[in-house]
């Protein structure tokens, strides 16, 4: 049995990996701040199960607030920190780059800070596949350079990257970092695309596409990524670990063929209105994920189609 901080917590992925790791037997603390940039309603009903543990415990924090991160830090014995809290999303980003900066950078290195004043030693930090910019290289794999971001939020996660490096060389602290490809499953945020087009397909609205249709996505099933979490997680216990890898499915698809897979399960004609495409927006992710198979033993199992029929029939039946 570990204890496991989880900062974001109440998201989507920090819900989904709380529970996985409550029915393993493990202790969680989550820090989350609940705030409104989606309903937090959402949010309540994410932690529904975990708050049924007695080894479940959460916190209604900022990891902005030092104050009160030093105090949960001090109070409790952490095995292994997991680092998901971040304001996301490409477009908001660059409409205000300077949040970005202060949550995602500044709330990463007060935690990093708090983990090596109280000796906590093993460290999992979320990044995104957006660090790797408009690479003309594909698939993506992680000895590429991720030196050409295209938006503020990616910016941020790479900057966390190489901060988190930092602290592995000063303090001996174990580091992995997962970059995660686009993300779906139950829980999902409602700002995301597969998320939004189900509500729009399913209420006969019309379905902004950016661009021919032809971009792509490497979307990951959340019951994957979660598999990987954990056995990222695990690989720390290993000696003088720095770590970063690519957790995707590695067979993107392109916009217009998920816009029909969505339709198609919910049975509905899609009404498309076709629009200029957006700044910011990378015109594809595709993972290389040969890494993580080797090393921690990372392998997708649920498809695309697969993964579509279960979101919609949790979607249909937790619409709020």
């Amino acid at each position: 049995m570990k204890t496991y901080l989880i900062t974001g917590g109440a998201g989507f992925i920090g819900s989904n990996l709380t529970d996985r790791l409550l029915e393993d037997g493990n202790n969680v603390i989550a820090i989350d701040n609940f705030c409104s940039f989606y309903n937090p309603k959402l949010k309540e009903k994410n932690i529904e199960n975990a708050l049924k543990y007695g080894n479940y415990k959460l916190y209604r924090e900022d990891i902005n607030d030092r104050r009160k991160l030093s105090d949960i830090f001090k109070n409790n014995k952490i095995d292994c920190v997991v680092h998901l809290a971040a304001q996301a999303g490409v477009r908001p980003s660059i409409k205000d780059p300077l949040y970005y900066e202060k949550v995602n950078m500044q709330g990463t290195l007060n935690l990093i800070e708090e983990m090596k004043n109280n000796y906590v030693k093993k460290f999992l930090l979320a990044s995104s596949s957006s660090v790797y910019g408009n690479s003309n290289d594909i698939p993506f794999n992680e000895n590429m350079s991720t030196d050409r971001c295209i938006s503020p939020y990616a910016a941020t996660k790479k900057a966390d990257e190489v901060m988190s490096y930092v602290y592995h060389n000063l303090y001996g602290m174990n580091v992995i970092i997962p970059r995660f490809f686009t993300v779906y499953g139950p829980r999902q945020r409602p700002d995301l695309a597969i998320s939004k087009f189900t509500d729009l397909i399913y209420n006969d609205k019309k379905i902004p596409m950016y661009g021919d249709g032809s971009t792509f996505r490497d979307y990951t099933y959340i019951d994957d990524i979660v598999d990987g979490i954990v056995k990222c997680a695990l690989y720390l216990d290993k000696e003088d670990v720095y770590e970063i890898l690519n957790l995707g499915s590695s067979n993107p698809i392109t916009l217009k063929k998920m816009i029909e897979v969505i339709a198609k399960e919910l049975n509905k004609e899609p009404d498309i209105e076709q629009l200029d495409m957006q700044k910011g927006d990378v015109s594809g992710t595709y993972a290389d994920i040969t890494k993580a198979k080797e090393l921690i033993g990372y392998e997708p199992k649920v498809s695309f189609e697969e993964g579509i029929k279960r979101f919609v029939k949790y979607y249909k039946n937790n619409r709020i």
